[in-house]
């Protein structure tokens, strides 16, 4: 049997399991899960991971690799499987599962995004380039929303492009902006470490005689904060910005050096997906003690700064090289590298956001942070400056 048609009966029994609800039977607490009676759960072990490999092997690229996400929805055990053979981004420098958005990139090579704006509807999609040519074919993987409030500004980001909420189990955080747009806080609706003081949410709310328990994330776990330098008018040159991650160890970019790693998302409903770890979520509320930190407790935390263009005179503009990742000029293009203690920069660039078209933008990270902060990161370029510009 090819492997093309056991991907295609592999997908008959998962959209079968789709057309109709999950059979779970509460009998002294014994829960009974459709999936594991799955025709293929009882493939050999052996066989099992020989196909699951190659597999995860020829499917390199989205929109093919969604044949390794579809594999890791059969059973568990195809699901636990998958898990040991696919690799974290910073290892494979692939984002397979929605846990990928929140895992630290690659160490060798700038993972390639691109970033689609629509005007209409004040949304953001970050997709993950198939290829360097192309822009119409690529993977959404995570979508904001801009949400205006009187003294601030928030971009809502989810895993869902069709459903941006807070509201929504796929809410993964959020952009916080001030009145000026100098100042921002990158939230996180789940800590990024162990070590983080969590209380699990399990309050309830009255909606006339019921009680009803909140369905979506309530944690805002600060993560990193962004400032841009006060520049009335431009007269200052080109825009200055800094980002402290608070979640990311200085010591991340040395060699050896390790950055947080989540490995799956945190329940939040037992009813929905109880065997697939990589889309649970849960409601959380989070200790915000650490965002206030004093100027002493901030050492050692991992500190970017934007890479200074030089004054091209022939062209009379600022320019960077992007390596011909962005085309077009403009005030939003920033180069991020890692400011050490010292005060110089070290030489590998981080984060990188460009404009290629009307509104279409390529955003390229590297290790150590994430699709998920690299995304909010470049969302506060695109706000509105009233102190910068």
């Amino acid at each position: 049997m090819s492997f093309r048609s056991i991907l295609q009966d592999m997908k008959d029994v998962k959209y079968s399991f789709r057309s109709r609800s999950q059979r779970v039977v509460h009998d002294n607490l014994v829960v009974v899960d459709a999936m594991e009676q799955s025709c293929w759960a009882n493939m050999p072990p052996e066989l099992l991971r020989e196909v699951l490999v190659r597999i995860e092997a020829s499917e390199c690229t989205w929109p093919p690799r969604r044949n390794v996400v579809a594999c890791a929805g059969v059973c568990r055990s195809w699901r636990d499987a998958m898990k040991d053979i696919v690799k974290t981004p910073e290892i494979s420098g692939k984002l397979t599962f929605p846990i990928s958005v929140k895992q630290p990139g690659s160490r060798d090579t700038l993972i390639q995004c691109y970033i689609k704006r629509h005007r209409g509807s004040q949304t953001y999609y970050l997709f993950v380039s198939s290829s360097s040519a192309s822009y119409d074919d690529g993977k959404c993987i995570l979508a904001a929303r801009k949400c205006r409030r009187p003294t601030c500004t928030d971009y809502i980001i989810s895993l869902n492009p069709e459903y941006v909420s807070k509201g929504s189990s796929a809410y993964v955080g959020k952009l916080r902006s001030n009145f000026l747009g100098t100042k921002f806080t990158i939230y996180d609706a789940q800590p990024s470490n162990a070590g983080a003081r969590i209380i699990r949410s399990r309050s309830t709310r009255l909606v006339g005689s019921k009680q009803v328990a909140p369905r979506a994330p309530a944690g805002n776990y600060p993560v990193a904060r962004i400032s841009y330098e006060l520049n009335v008018l431009g007269a200052r040159g080109p825009r200055k910005m800094q980002c402290v991650m608070d979640s990311i160890p200085a010591s991340a970019i040395k060699p050896g050096g390790l950055a947080p790693t989540q490995t799956e998302f945190l329940i939040n409903n037992v009813d929905s997906f109880p065997s697939i770890p990589f889309f649970r979520s849960k409601s959380i509320r989070v200790d915000n003690c650490q965002s206030d930190a004093a100027p002493n407790q901030q050492e050692g935390r991992l500190n970017l700064r934007n890479k200074a263009p030089r004054w091209h005179e022939q062209l009379q503009c600022w320019c960077l090289n992007f390596n011909g990742r962005v085309t077009v000029a403009s005030v939003k293009n920033f180069q991020l590298v890692a400011s050490l203690e010292d005060g110089s920069e070290h030489e590998s660039v981080i984060l990188q956001f460009g404009k290629v078209g009307k509104d279409v933008f390529t955003m390229d990270y590297h290790y150590p942070i994430s699709a998920f902060q690299a995304f909010a990161i470049c969302l506060s370029s695109f706000d509105t400056k009233i102190a910068c510009e």
